[in-house]
């Protein structure tokens, strides 16, 4: 009966999508600084790249582009690409993927290999149309050699991106109908990361200081795992650093950067409740640049350094278990 079960599948997305996303191949890889490719790759496939961390710069096609840890990127297909490594090390997920259009009298291998010629790179955009459940209106396509997700999707990809390595290793029960599952998953997460960033830069373009500070609040949010800075906040929203100071104290009561050690100190002191994870490693989790620079700050908002707070939060739970 299970072997009856995935072509079903199959053809329903098929049906419904119009072609069916297959991946081809994921790696991992880490590079050292300085390392760059001897010469420039090009695919016939999709090549997806989630940064785990480090930072990395991709010249695609002549446009060169940054990508930092949480970012994600999509090559398309016979785009030219080389990439160089900025920072000390960069460790990255890679997926290559595609549509499969099958015919009616394909059949799939107990491998998933497909039996059929069939199988070829097609545009990205005819699944995104599928995943909105609606076409794209003209001016929202991305028609570029590339695409970028930077925003609140970049985590769901992070954890699907990963499943499907995971799933891929290992010959579990149902590993055919999961990884197919899981590329369905995949390129829905992406079309709504695309979806959100459009709608994020329709709102930076006509918005008022209110809703600017609003989204530079949630990227400082989103991004305060990061090597951020207010400059790096106020760009995002396309304004001059002493304005977006200004408004976003006028619209919360403190600067940028309180509200960006804030975000991290809050962070921290859920981690800290965690007596296995160091210090040093909540440090780097949260955003800090070494753990002197995390004290300094944890004690100016908490009024105790992280390890007074981690055995005063223990010490409590410890009493509260002997009631």
């Amino acid at each position: 009966m299970f072997e009856d079960l995935l072509p079903a599948v199959e053809r329903g997305i098929m049906d419904a999508a119009g072609s069916i996303p297959v991946v081809f191949k994921g790696i991992e890889r880490t590079f050292e600084k300085g390392s760059t490719q001897a010469n420039p790759s090009r695919h016939d496939y999709h090549e997806l790249t989630y940064l785990r961390s480090g930072k990395a710069e991709f010249e695609i096609e002549g446009r060169r582009v940054t990508l930092e840890k949480g970012g994600t990127v999509v090559i398309r297909p016979h785009m030219s690409h080389m990439i160089r490594i900025q920072d000390k090390y960069a460790d990255m997920l890679v997926l290559y993927f595609g549509f499969a259009q099958l015919s009616p009298d394909t059949t799939v291998s107990r491998d998933h290999s497909f039996r059929t010629t069939n199988v070829a790179p097609r545009p990205l955009e005819n699944f995104i149309n599928f995943a909105y459940g609606k076409d794209v209106p003209e001016g929202e396509k991305n028609l570029d050699p590339f695409l970028l997700i930077k925003g609140r999707s970049r985590q769901d990809i992070a954890s699907l991106v990963d499943r499907i390595l995971r799933e891929s290793h290992q010959e579990a029960y149902g590993r055919e109908l999961m990884m197919q599952l899981l590329a369905m998953e995949l390129l829905v997460a992406l079309a709504r990361g695309l979806r959100e960033e459009w709608e994020e830069s329709l709102r930076v373009r006509t918005g008022k200081a209110r809703e600017l500070v609003r989204i530079a609040r949630n990227f400082i949010v989103e991004n305060h795992d990061r090597d951020i800075s207010v400059a790096d906040a106020a760009g995002y929203v396309f304004l001059s650093q002493g304005y977006f100071t200004r408004a976003f104290r006028d619209e919360t009561g403190m600067s940028p950067m309180t509200f960006l050690m804030q975000v991290r100190v809050d962070h921290a002191c859920k981690l800290l409740e965690q007596k296995d994870i160091k210090v040093s490693g909540v440090a780097a989790q949260v955003g800090f640049s070494s753990p002197q620079r995390f004290n300094a700050a944890f004690r100016k908002h908490i009024g105790k350094t992280p390890m007074e707070y981690r055995r005063t939060v223990l010490a409590k739970k410890e009493g509260q278990h002997h009631e």
